[in-house]
This record gives structure tokens, C-alpha cells and sequence, in this order.
């Protein structure tokens, strides 16, 4: 069972990177490093629950991968551009 949970985590976070990469474009930075980011935050999550909880739990195993990875891609994120104005002092 171990494999499978740990396949189907791997494909939530190549799913969770390749959304991230098309709703964020520019604020992330290299597409692979994305793309690898995605599925090992999800797999470490993954072997990290189905170590604590044991097997035949899989459902809150892949939850925590699917959470692993939207933090870990968080991370990843740089802040959106904006224009500063220059305050103008009388």
C-alpha cells in the first residue's frame, strides 16, 4: 500500500506545481524548480504521516501531501511588483 500512496502522492504535488505555475506565472522562479519542489514536498509529507499514523490510513496521508506541498510551493512565492510612490512631504 505503501507504494501506492506514495505514487499518488507524487502526482498531487506535480498537480499542485503545474496549477501553481499557471495561476503564477512571474511570481515563481525556475518552472523545474517548481516542478521538482511540488511532488518531493508531497512525498516527504507522505512518508512522514504513513510513518507516525502507520498503514491503512490513506486518505489523511494524502491530505498531508497535498498540504506538504501547497506549503512548501508557498514558500516559493515571491511578492507581486508594485510601484512605489514617493511621499511628498511640505
Amino acid at each position: 500500500m505503501l507504494f501506492w500512496e506514495a505514487l499518488a502522492s507524487v502526482l498531487i504535488g506535480l498537480v499542485i506545481a503545474y496549477g501553481a505555475l499557471h495561476r503564477l506565472p512571474r511570481r515563481l522562479p525556475a518552472r523545474r524548480l517548481v516542478l521538482a519542489t511540488g511532488p518531493a514536498a508531497a512525498l516527504l509529507g507522505a512518508l512522514l504521516t504513513h510513518t507516525v499514523l502507520g498503514s491503512g490510513h490513506t486518505a489523511p496521508v494524502l491530505l498531508v501531501a497535498l498540504g506538504f506541498a501547497a506549503a512548501l510551493l508557498s514558500l516559493l512565492i515571491r511578492p507581486a511588483r508594485t510601484r512605489r510612490r514617493r511621499s511628498v512631504t511640505a
